[in-house]
């Protein structure tokens, strides 16, 4: 659980400019740098390596990484709309915030921007003969960086945008997020089983915006529970939907209007949702380009079953053993769970709607459903026969040739059999 400052941070840290701005600031201190180091270069050593060709250098440096800068900044947008028209548009931040991506164009605008200082510091005489030396080792590298970041931009755009890339960053991150449910399922705090469970004398806190929850800070929550000496009953979790007419937070023990604004603070609200909290999210987004492929205008039943092996592999994070599940970190706050009929939901029922017609995509998922209903969990068994009916039924509506719900029929009469 990271506090409300640490996760801003992060979103702050993965914005496409935030990098190439620290590039491009380290680029203008390293070229200057070598105007303070001349003086403790020998005076005689500079003509004997010839640093006089650092002009050219970095006037090819100069011409050439603008030019790349710009093609790869087209590449990218090119990227981004190939993935929002075959994949789905929830998929296109993940794009945005690829690590290597963001290293490619900050480095390609840092070099541009340090030999475009180096240029302006060398017409004005600043270097001197000595500075000019350590401006030409300085540049060497640059030019060794410049060529790696050029061979892993080739490598890394053969694979950008593409389907079953951006698939595979898509269930990676809700792995994650579900792996880091699973640790703790309750974000730290009690169990809420059931919102009847609040006491009525609570007061409810409401946030007067429309949007959906991104980040909640639990120990924030506590700290502010421990110091008015009150329970706080969270209502709403990440992923859901809030409104001014819906009560985030029940309060037991105050009526303090300043101690609920400020837990009213520690629920972060956007436009949309987000990957790092909400699990049920990635598990939507994957459903949702198993579902883009089974549309009529692309008619890919094979990225529908690609996804539903890994939503196999994203269930099966909630079988893990742990021994952390149950460690109440915050005994003041009461968070409800993820239900994982909910988490079923987001992933099955839309491949199973709109893979109803089509008998591979219907028995790949009776043969998931069987898999889940083996794990080692009755929970499991009754999802994934529910599933299985409803996978069933629809299939039943859809499908008008009697040999194909024959198989059909023999694969969910599988399901929940040993």
């Amino acid at each position: 659980m990271t506090s409300r400052w640490t996760w801003l941070f992060s979103q702050l840290t993965r914005r496409i400019w935030f990098r190439s701005t620290l590039f491009s600031i380290l680029a203008i201190i390293t070229a200057l740098v070598a105007i303070f180091l001349g003086p403790f270069i020998p005076r005689g050593l500079p003509n004997r390596i010839g640093a006089d060709a650092v002009d050219n250098v970095l006037g090819i440096i100069a011409s050439s990484m603008l030019t790349v800068s710009t093609f790869s900044l087209s590449t990218m947008v090119s990227a981004y709309s190939a993935a929002t028209s075959s994949v789905t548009p929830r998929a296109t931040k993940l794009l945005m915030e690829d690590s290597t991506t963001q290293n490619v164009l900050a480095t390609f605008i840092g070099s541009f921007l340090f030999s475009l200082v180096g240029i302006i510091a060398l017409s004005t005489g600043a270097y001197g003969d000595q500075g000019r030396l350590v401006l030409f080792v300085v540049t060497i590298g640059v030019i060794v960086l410049i060529i790696v970041t050029l061979l892993r931009w080739i490598d890394h755009l053969s694979r950008l945008g593409r389907v079953t890339e951006t698939t595979e960053q898509v269930e990676a991150v809700t792995i994650e997020a579900m792996r880091s449910r699973r640790l703790r399922p309750y974000l730290g705090g009690n169990p809420l089983a059931d919102a009847a469970h609040i006491p009525v004398s609570a007061n409810p806190v409401f946030i007067d915006r429309i949007g959906y929850i991104q980040h909640l800070d639990v120990s924030r929550l506590s700290a502010i529970a421990n110091d008015t000496k009150v329970r706080i009953f969270v209502r709403l979790i990440p992923g859901q939907l809030v409104d001014p007419n819906r009560p985030v937070a029940s309060v037991d023990g105050t009526q303090d209007e300043h101690a609920l604004a400020e837990i009213a603070r520690c629920f972060s609200v956007r436009d949309t949702r987000s990957f790092d909290q909400d699990p049920r999210f990635g598990a939507a987004v994957l459903a949702e380009i198993a579902s883009r492929a089974l549309s009529p205008a692309i008619n890919d039943p094979g990225t529908a079953i690609d996804v539903i092996s890994r939503a196999l592999r994203v269930l099966a994070v909630w079988t893990e053993e742990t021994t952390l599940q149950d460690e109440v970190l915050y005994p003041n706050i009461y968070v409800p769970a993820i239900e994982l009929d909910e988490v079923f939901d987001d992933l099955f029922t839309p491949i199973a709607r709109d893979g109803a017609g089509i008998v591979e995509v219907g028995v790949r998922l009776q043969k998931a459903f069987g898999t889940l209903a083996k794990f080692n969990q009755a929970r499991f068994r009754d999802a994934a026969m529910r599933h299985s009916k409803e996978a069933l039924e629809r299939a039943e509506a859809a499908l008008g040739i009697a040999s194909d719900l024959q198989r059909l029929r023999r694969e969910a009469d599988k399901v929940g059999k040993s």
